[in-house]
């Protein structure tokens, strides 16, 4: 498939020598004095008093080269695995809101264990995201208990792949510690390891914090599967250019694929990013904002040149409700993203710049997956197709409704979509005028009113809560009070919460 782009093979390589130059020349501050050994071990300049690391360039060029063609992230169920690049790109949910917009209220509140298990049963049953990535915190996590009141929840409800982000070695082991009690043994579960980690190792610009880069390491030296984001921000920890922006973020890429190298060769990587720009006129945090979608189709060229997947943050929205706002925030740089051949795509569920989550959004934007993927899939130039013979038979003024071949193809030649509406304005308006939004909390009534049938065994549940004194009940229950719209009802007004930690919502 011909792909869409940017940059010509001149402007590929100018930013490869660009940043070169920056790690070899300026370098990074590394905070961690375990990268740092690691880093003077394997021929960089290392100054432990400054914590400044200097990377030669024929360092980087050697390392960067380690770096799988693949990577493969599994689930609970081996049909599920997914295996990149390939034909279609790999759509997850978006990770990490503090909030969820509650599907009783319909406003705003902290999120929670039984919101993160609703969710993963919701996901199990759209077959437009291929991975959950865990779309909220939870709140009512206990003590020493955090990553794995998300990751519970999420992996007894879900048999596709699951992942997001720990704080530490101790949760990360206790997570892994939760994967083998579900296989049934340390050894099934290390013969095919179904828990996918992220982390942000590096902080923009040209910054190694302590925690994440322990765990970049740590994922690297005991083959679990894990991969890295880069997470700038233009205009406040990037030059405000769309090539300035690209040229750091892929200096810090480089950087951080070559310490997982250094941890051990083959660790398989993804060029991962979530670039936003801040709208300069008050400083806003802007993910919706279409240089998203730019800067992905530049990335992706970037990841081609390195033989390397690629994959980004890209169906993200400032917008509060699902309106026409987060409608085109949604669906244009994820479009972009699919035609310029990116990997992988995080998308799905999110409002407010990463800050919320709401049921609704999720449905409508696993429509939005399945209309980029059907994109990708591209025309079909078999003999069948091209229906020469069709069309000679039909001839002139004749109708193609009920030949045997439009009967054979109308549910594959085109994707039939569940929650946008087609009718005719009159039967729309007979039938109650509902929003899309209506539509889609609807669906998700409808699926999360049935039983789980991917939910843990028994037996298995009894056994890992018998592990972890405590633990979060990770049943995905309908919440008291949640009904069908009535047709025809107004939508639900969703207001914002205030005095809300944005930062929590760039942890994913």
């Amino acid at each position: 498939m011909q792909y869409f782009s940017y940059l010509s093979d001149a402007q590929i390589a100018q930013v490869h020598g660009a940043s070169l130059e920056i790690l070899e020349e300026t370098g990074l501050l590394v905070r961690n004095e375990k990268a740092r050994r690691r880093f003077a071990e394997h021929g960089c300049v290392v100054d432990h008093d400054s914590e400044m690391v200097q990377l030669p360039a024929a360092v980087v060029e050697r390392y960067r080269a380690m770096v799988p063609p693949t990577i493969t992230l599994r689930g609970r169920d081996p049909k599920f695995d997914v295996t990149f690049p390939r034909d279609l790109p790999v759509i997850a949910t978006a990770s990490s809101a503090p909030d969820i917009v509650d599907p009783v209220s319909g406003e705003a509140r902290r999120a929670r264990s039984d919101d993160i298990a609703r969710i993963a049963h919701l996901v199990n049953e759209l077959d437009g995201f291929d991975l959950f990535s865990i779309s909220t915190l939870a709140d009512d996590a206990p003590k020493d208990q955090f990553s794995l009141s998300r990751f519970y929840p999420a992996l007894k409800n879900c048999v596709k792949p699951c992942r997001t982000s720990v704080i530490d070695v101790r949760e990360a082991e206790q997570v892994l510690k939760l994967g083998e009690l579900i296989a049934g043994s340390k050894e099934a579960f290390w013969e095919r390891p179904f828990i996918n980690f992220g982390y942000c190792s590096i902080v923009s610009p040209l910054t190694m914090d302590y925690d994440s880069t322990e765990m970049l390491m740590y994922f690297a030296e005991n083959d679990v599967t894990a991969y890295g984001t880069i997470a700038p921000m233009g205009g406040l920890s990037t030059p405000l250019s769309l090539a300035g922006m690209l040229t750091l973020m892929n200096a810090e890429w480089l950087a951080a694929a070559t310490l997982a190298q250094m941890s051990k060769p083959g660790t398989a990587q993804i060029y991962n990013f979530l670039p936003v720009f801040a709208d300069m006129r008050d400083g806003a945090y802007a993910p919706g904002a279409i240089e998203i979608g730019m800067m992905n189709s530049a990335v992706c060229q970037m990841a081609r040149f390195y033989h390397v997947p690629s994959g980004g943050y890209l169906g993200l929205t400032n917008s509060k409700v699902s309106d026409a706002q987060a409608g085109f925030e949604k669906g244009m740089s994820p479009l972009l993203g699919a035609t310029s051949g990116v990997d992988f795509i995080v998308m799905g569920g999110l409002l407010d710049a990463l800050m919320s989550f709401d049921f609704g959004q999720l449905v409508i934007d696993n429509e939005i997956a399945e209309m980029i993927k059907r994109v990708r899939s591209g025309f079909d130039f078999a003999d069948d197709t091209v229906s020469l013979a069709e069309i000679k038979a039909t001839g002139p003024a004749g109708m193609f409704a009920a030949n045997p071949a439009t009967l054979e193809r109308m549910n594959t030649a085109t994707l039939m979509p569940k929650v946008a509406d087609r009718k005719l304005r009159e039967q729309w308006q007979a039938e109650g005028a509902s929003s899309i939004h209506q539509r889609a909390m609807n669906r998700a009534f409808d699926i999360l009113s049935q039983p789980n049938s991917h939910a843990l065994a028994k037996s298995t549940d009894q056994s890992v809560r018998a592990h972890f004194a405590g633990l979060v009940a990770g049943d995905a229950q309908l919440p008291d009070g949640w009904q069908r719209y009535k047709v025809g009802a107004p939508d639900v007004t969703r207001e914002r919460r205030g005095n809300r930690r944005r930062q929590a919502a760039r942890s994913n």
